[in-house]
């Protein structure tokens, strides 16, 4: 059965195409994976099915009674709002339509009692009255502490907590933006295994490559404002998009040929006016516009590494270092020895204190007690990918150290070698010079 089906669906943000007369389909039990180059417009894609944007042109068709739930990209706030609140804001609707009821329930006229009918019947609808123990499953399946501020919580579990007010609507259609940003591994398995019990369509905008993989039961590229859906996981995506590209390569290059052969054709001169017909004109002319129209493939990302001077063997160690916030201890009593050519990987449940240590490591943070040595000659630099991988480099053209957070990854060998190839030694490095 068809959730939501999109029609010559079009969209523009100024000069720039998002969307040129794309179409999608999303049916019920469908897991989608929806993939494409940053700023290719997945996340507007989003919005546009949640009805948060319209189209500039096209048709969006939702089934009836549809209820579509999303886990929005950016973290909830750090306030004072109860975990429990937030979870519950997920059910604002029948929260409102409860206090209504209340409120209606304090008078006593016939009109009131007419609208308490009425009420009932779409509280009843929703299964409102047992709001509370949906808030509650949802909790408890999380591991959230209900009582606790948003403030309190580190980002993983904020993440979990905005997680928590999408599962608890029950939809039909979960919509999930880079849901395992912030997450730790247990989380990342709980989830996987959830979306993978659910009944409803999701449809799942990712970098965890792993994760995408175990639960994808189709691919949705957006590509130069096209959607295009390819079946299966994304392995076999991959094999079916080389294909295409391979064929699309072809196809433009026999085109620009035959192009480029018409161009020396009309610039001929005299012989050649007095020869050529107006259909090849005509016919040079729509080859004009049609290349003039094509929207070229954005090239792969790619970085470059700044030189640094060659250090010795040792780059950073500590002995017996230990540090608390407040009366929370964070490390104790921690040795470790980082030399040339070590590549770490650093894993843990949030919260447990994996930034603090790469604090340390960059001399951001003094431990509390403990010696710590670094090579001061090394030079470093913390980069960011999606928000969810955090890496301490140190460059020159012999040297490498990269000590890496990992938030989304389930299997620090085999997820982080598909995601970043370099990473494959984690534990034991290169041989050391």
């Amino acid at each position: 059965m068809a959730l939501i089906r999109l029609e010559s669906l079009s969209l523009a943000l100024g000069n720039r195409v998002l969307l040129d007369n794309a179409a999608l389909q999303i049916e019920a039990g469908e897991r989608i994976a929806l993939v494409g180059l940053n700023g290719a417009g997945k996340s507007t894609l989003m919005k546009l099915i949640s009805g948060e944007v319209q189209p500039d042109s096209g048709v969006i068709w939702r089934a009836p009674t549809l209820r579509i739930a999303q886990l929005p990209q950016a973290l909830p706030q750090a306030d004072e709002r109860l975990v429990r609140q937030v979870v519950s804001d997920g059910l604002a609707d029948v929260v409102a339509m409860r206090q209504a009821y209340e409120a209606l329930a304090m008078r006593h006229d016939d009109q009131a009692m007419r609208e308490l009918e009425v009420l009932q019947h779409k509280i009843e609808a929703v299964d409102g009255w047992n709001l509370e123990l949906k808030v509650e499953r949802v909790l408890t399946r999380l591991g959230l502490d209900a009582d606790k501020p948003m403030s309190a919580l580190s980002g993983g579990w904020r993440r979990r907590a905005a997680l928590g007010a999408a599962l608890v609507q029950e939809p039909d259609l979960l919509l999930l933006d880079e849901p395992t940003n912030h997450l730790d591994i247990e989380a990342i398995e709980w989830l996987e295994q959830v979306l993978l019990e659910f009944q409803g369509g999701v449809l799942l905008i990712s970098h965890d490559r792993a994760m995408v993989e175990h639960l994808a039961t189709s691919i949705v590229e957006l590509d130069r404002g096209i959607l295009t859906k390819f079946p299966g996981n994304y392995a076999r995506y991959l094999e079916q998009k080389e294909a295409l590209l391979e064929e699309e390569s072809r196809h433009q290059a026999e085109f620009d040929k035959k192009l480029a052969q018409e161009e020396k054709w009309i610039r001929q001169g005299i012989k050649a006016r007095l020869t050529r017909n107006e259909g090849r004109v005509r016919a040079l002319e729509q080859m004009r516009r049609e290349r003039s129209q094509r929207r070229e493939r954005q090239g792969k990302a790619s970085f470059a590494l700044d030189e640094a001077a060659k250090s010795g063997k040792l780059v950073v160690e500590l002995e017996q270092v230990s540090h608390s916030f407040g009366d929370k201890p964070i490390i104790r009593d921690l040795d470790l020895k980082i030399q040339r050519g070590d590549r770490i990987g650093l894993i843990g449940p949030n919260g447990v204190g994996k930034s603090t240590l790469l604090k340390l490591l960059l001399g951001e943070l003094q431990p509390d007690q403990g010696k710590f040595v670094s090579e001061r000659a090394w030079k470093w630099r913390i980069l960011t990918s999606f928000g969810t991988v955090s890496i301490l480099k140190k460059v020159s053209s012999t040297i490498f150290l990269a000590v890496v957070k990992v938030s989304i990854f389930k299997d620090a060998l085999g997820t982080l070698l598909a995601i970043y190839p370099i990473f494959y030694l984690v534990r034991n490095g290169p041989e050391r010079q």
